[in-house]
């Protein structure tokens, strides 16, 4: 077959890109047209996302992609999850966008949980009941009498905002949908009793698309404005997470896998066919997230290289200059094996602090350990701390899934730190697979050449990612060394 052209838009917390994916019946290219950076503004005490910059960028990377690509099939876009923002009975944008980051919109949670307790909300939604996702934003809203809660206002996660804007269809894509913590993931809906109770009206809820399902042509006046065609924008599943792990080259689905996707968080869970909705899993702090095809993942949400991305920051305000990640890496293998470990999932290190490196040395005071402040020493602490939390969230999905893992994926950014790959085998005493790098965007991809025909099923699109991708594979060993680290870390001391 003719060759084909597809757009894929990735928004991180940090960055984005627009990619340009080459189908030609079998393999993948991908080709990066433009790239932009993102980041949380502070006004007024809150921390928002400039979603009329993103929506900027968004229409930047249309018009490069385009003027290389002329013959584009289609779109589509995917972003982080559980933020969100309003439109109102007019269509008109409701403010910017408040990020998870923001502490004060999830440090209502205990009222919350007086009106529906925790247990049962985690029986309502079967979500991660953690104060990151959208619910908890949505009743601070509430509570503080928002204009966003007005009648005839309606709730779109941002990449469903990124899409009415080009589309002028104000409909919710499902797997980032249940982020918010409002969906019945039994029945594939929206949970209204969860809204009722809150007293948070049901009507900000709109559509629901599956991924894989058209949204629409970008309207004329974008067209217009663009002096573009009116491309076809498509549902993938938009919660980026859902769609890496679409995305990921199986190489033997009759292994018994699981996955991290290490970015800014580092997400580990497994895929199902239905959610796990039991006491152990709540007890664990796991909870189940939607990805395509009508499938599951049972995950945890892990403060993952934000940490590191904040001590970087530190020590190259402190330098004067760059100080490029290869640095670090080697300034960690330097020093040695850790002396002293963190529990990344330390609300601490959650949130943007001027001085990480002293947060953490600090943590590790209290903890009656003592840890060098040099670089080399709190990178290497930083990153074994990471690698022990995995094969500790490894070992509970063992547990709630009742299956020996032989297999790891890893995919995301992280996988580009050849170290911390290697380290993440050896800890958990498997083979691990990394790659590819863009695994979101083939995903991303997969649920477009599902929607155009190209394919029917999820596996015959895994079978286009494993022969298009280039992964490297880590064999563990010095597994005695990380058991006895395993041992300290959970010890604690």
């Amino acid at each position: 077959m003719a060759t084909k052209h597809y757009l894929i838009f990735d928004f991180g917390a940090s960055g984005g890109r627009a990619t340009v994916a080459a189908f030609d019946g079998s393999r993948v290219q991908m080709d990066v047209t433009y790239r932009f950076d993102n980041g949380p503004v502070t006004a007024a005490g809150t921390l928002y996302w400039d979603i009329l910059r993103l929506a900027s960028e968004l229409k930047l990377g249309l018009q490069a992609s385009l003027r290389k690509y002329p013959d584009i099939v289609s779109m589509a876009i995917d972003t982080w999850g559980c933020d969100f923002g309003f439109i109102d009975r007019n269509g008109k944008l409701l403010g910017n966008p408040v990020t998870y980051r923001d502490k004060p919109r999830h440090e209502r949670s205990a009222e919350l949980y007086q009106i529906i307790p925790r247990r049962e909300l985690f029986q309502l939604c079967a979500g991660s009941t953690i104060e990151i996702m959208g619910l908890y934003q949505l009743f601070s809203f509430k509570c503080d009498q928002a204009p966003e809660m007005r009648e005839g206002s309606r709730m779109l996660m941002i990449p469903d905002l990124l899409n009415y804007l080009l589309t002028g269809r104000p409909c919710s894509e499902y797997t980032d949908a249940t982020m918010a913590l409002v969906c019945d993931q039994n029945a594939r809906g929206w949970e209204k009793r969860i809204l009722r109770r809150l007293g948070i009206p049901e009507t900000i809820l709109g559509e629901l698309v599956m991924p894989g399902e058209l949204i629409g042509p970008i309207q004329q006046q974008v067209c217009e404005e663009l002096a573009i065609r009116p491309i076809p924008v498509v549902a993938p599943a938009t919660h980026d997470t859902a769609s890496a792990v679409t995305g990921i080259p199986v190489v033997d689905g009759a292994r018994h896998w699981a996955f991290i996707s290490t970015g800014t968080w580092s997400i580990a869970g497994v895929e199902t066919a239905r959610p796990i909705v039991t006491d152990a899993c709540f007890q664990s702090g796991y909870g189940n997230n939607a990805i395509a095809d009508g499938r599951n993942m049972v995950v945890n949400y892990i403060t993952g290289l934000w940490i590191i991305q904040q001590c970087r920051r530190k020590w190259m305000a402190d330098a004067g200059g760059d100080i490029p990640w290869g640095q670090i890496v080697r300034a960690s293998e330097s020093s040695g094996p850790a002396s002293a470990f963190i529990d990344v999932d330390d609300p601490a290190f959650s949130l943007p602090q001027a001085d990480m490196p002293a947060v953490i040395v600090e943590a590790c005071r209290k903890r009656g350990q003592r840890l060098d402040p040099s670089m080399g020493a709190v990178a290497r602490c930083v990153y074994e701390s990471l690698v022990l939390k995995y094969r500790a969230n490894l070992e509970t999905l063992e547990k709630l899934t009742g299956r020996k893992l032989d297999l790891l994926h890893l995919v995301g950014g992280g996988i580009q730190n050849q170290t911390l790959c290697q380290w993440t085998a050896d800890a958990m005493g498997i083979p691990v697979i990394a790659g590819p790098t863009e695994t979101t965007s083939v995903g991303n991809l997969l649920m477009q050449l599902k929607c155009t025909g190209e394919i029917s099923s999820l596996e015959q699109g895994r079978e286009i990612s494993l022969r298009s991708s280039e992964v490297i594979r880590y064999e563990p060993k010095a597994r005695e060394v990380w058991d006895q680290a395993f041992g300290k870390y959970r010890g604690g001391k």
